[in-house]
């Protein structure tokens, strides 16, 4: 789910009006808007802890959007996989949270390490055992 998703559910959830949300978090209307609407996303972290703090959720929730890896590490990979991918999220979620990386240095970052994660997924299935191999 995208940022912009999620900031929708749950202002929804929380029965507010876009105008209450960015009042709340000190921003203006528009801005507020352009985030749920637009696929914009907040300048200066402590939008995102307002944000949190508002809805009662994590920060780490509203910035990242790597729920699709996950689910998709789970349907190739069964629950290993599924924990696996959530760890690596995670630890990378940790990395980020310093904020020295533009958002799109950070997207780049995060495609990589997901596309070298399936990449050794798919390689270490070579040296798995013929009897623990799926019949698929």
């Amino acid at each position: 789910m995208k940022f912009g998703e999620k900031l929708r559910k749950l202002r929804i959830d929380k029965e507010m009006t876009q105008e209450q949300v960015s009042i709340a978090i000190g921003t203006s209307r528009r801005t507020y808007i352009s985030y749920e609407q637009e696929g914009r996303y907040p300048r200066k972290r402590d939008i995102y802890k307002k944000l949190a703090d508002l809805f009662e959720c994590d920060v780490n929730y509203l910035m990242t959007e790597d729920e699709e890896f996950i689910s998709k590490a789970s349907d190739q990979y069964s629950s290993r996989g599924k924990r696996q991918a959530e760890q690596l999220v995670s630890e990378l979620s940790g990395m980020f949270a310093g904020g020295e990386l533009s958002e799109s240095d950070m997207d780049a970052v995060m495609i990589a390490l997901q596309k070298a994660y399936f990449d050794c997924k798919e390689n270490n299935k070579k040296y798995t055992p013929k009897k623990y191999r799926s019949k698929s």
